[in-house]
């Protein structure tokens, strides 16, 4: 797959910045650059009612300024189908996008989306870019303590609202060729990986019990999982890493199914969070608070059902419950 094409319906990152990143069918991070695409007509409007009478609900948790705004701005990378992508006519869609849709609904503002390199995404939230980041990053202890996987201090740090849970698949070409069937039958090859997702964390741990035993694990990083998958399908690498679901749609769609397959079991199952700067712990309530919302009313598992992933639903919004 070297374009982000949406998936049939219903049907199908984790990612790590690292210094923390992650994208993760699922069973279980700079500034935005000047030209980023600021999208605008995905959001909903406020519920009936929104601005009339008393504040109530999660919309009365939400900072005065958004309030007054009436807009939730939102960084994500759109170049990842299912999760988030751009659909017909440039507009932003995905899991991502429908729950960020249904999550505005919820406290009554609407939903403004900036399309941002994956590894650019934190430092823009944290120059207060847009308000939150909703891209299929994962939630992990690195980057919730802002530190590297040596456990050194590099940024302030992020906190997560938990609202998906997925693992990591490895994607190879169609047969399946060089017999891949899980990490060790990386040795010796050449692997295709987006840059400073959990994936290529992974792949640098892979690579050093490699090196170990004499045979070099060589990692080829990308801007983008489009990229590293075009690398696999030219035959210049024999997989590419990425987030189950997002392996399962390349697999789909690939040539019609003829291009590539996922292969071994899911790895490091871990939940996807949307995040948030530290000090808006207001802002990271009140979308805890709606996310349950959702849960409740059953729109959360409808919105899920049609993109197929059902099987990567929490049972409530969780804050920093990765591991």
């Amino acid at each position: 797959m070297s374009t982000a094409t949406p998936p049939a319906r219903p049907g199908a990152r984790s990612r790590t910045t690292g210094p923390g990143a992650g994208r993760t069918a699922a069973a279980l991070t700079a500034a935005a650059t000047a030209g980023a695409l600021l999208l605008t007509g995905c959001g909903s409007a406020a519920p009936s009612g929104g601005d009339a009478g008393p504040e109530s609900g999660p919309r009365a948790q939400l900072p005065e300024q958004i309030r007054t705004a009436g807009v939730l701005r939102i960084g994500a990378d759109l170049t990842y189908a299912p999760i988030g992508f751009k659909s017909e006519g440039n507009r932003p869609d995905g899991l991502d996008v429908d729950l960020a849709t249904a999550l505005g609904g919820a406290l009554g503002v609407r939903v403004q989306f900036s399309d941002v390199p994956f590894n650019r995404l934190r430092l823009g939230l944290q120059a207060r870019e847009y308000d939150l980041v909703m891209s299929g990053m994962t939630d992990t202890p690195q980057r919730r303590d802002g530190v590297d996987e040596e456990a050194r201090k590099v940024n302030d740090g992020l906190d997560f609202v938990d609202y998906f849970v997925a693992g990591t698949s490895i994607v190879v070409t169609k047969a399946n060729p060089q017999r891949i069937s899980g990490l060790q039958d990386l040795c010796g090859r050449t692997v295709a990986v987006q840059r400073e997702t959990t994936q290529a964390a992974l792949l640098e741990r892979q690579a050093e019990t490699c090196g170990k035993n004499g045979r070099k694990l060589t990692v080829t990083e990308t801007d983008t999982d489009d990229q590293a998958l075009a690398l696999v399908a030219q035959g210049r690498a024999v997989a590419d890493l990425n987030d189950a679901p997002v392996a399962a749609h390349a697999a789909k769609n690939g040539r019609g199914g003829a291009q590539f397959q996922v292969v071994g079991a899911q790895l490091q199952v871990a939940p996807y969070g949307i995040a948030f700067a530290k000090q808006d712990t207001a802002l990271r309530d009140a979308v805890a608070k709606a996310l349950d919302q959702l849960i409740r009313s059953g729109d959360y598992d409808r919105i899920l059902a049609k993109w197929g992933l059902g099987d990567g639903a929490v049972q409530s919004a969780v804050v920093n419950g990765g591991f």
